[in-house]
């Protein structure tokens, strides 16, 4: 393996006993990204927050892979938001100090 940010799917599955079809679907819809190495299958180690909130939804709190997509495009927006709103309040910091000069 030649990056060592990857973490092998069957290890992860087995460690949070899932099957590796539910990481097949999160993949098919467009949630998280497989790296194919050597015959193997990987996950980026900066995805598996994501990836373990997403199998808390389905396992934890029933929330079926149309309501995980749903949830996680509103949280994506939600975060996209967050970073406009911060720019902007960024902004008005720098015009109301210049103001007061």
């Amino acid at each position: 393996m030649k990056n060592k940010n990857l973490i092998q799917i069957k290890q992860f599955c087995i460690y949070h006993e899932i099957e590796n079809t539910f990481i097949t679907e999160l993949h098919n819809y467009g949630l998280i990204h497989i790296i194919t190495e050597e015959n193997d299958e990987y996950l980026e180690t900066e995805q598996l927050p994501t990836i373990e909130k997403m199998i808390r939804m389905h396992y934890d709190l029933k929330i079926n892979l149309e309501g995980i997509d749903a949830i996680a495009n509103l949280l994506n927006k939600i975060e996209a938001l967050q970073q406009n709103l911060n720019t902007v309040q960024n902004k008005l910091r720098l015009y109301e100090e210049k103001q007061t000069e």
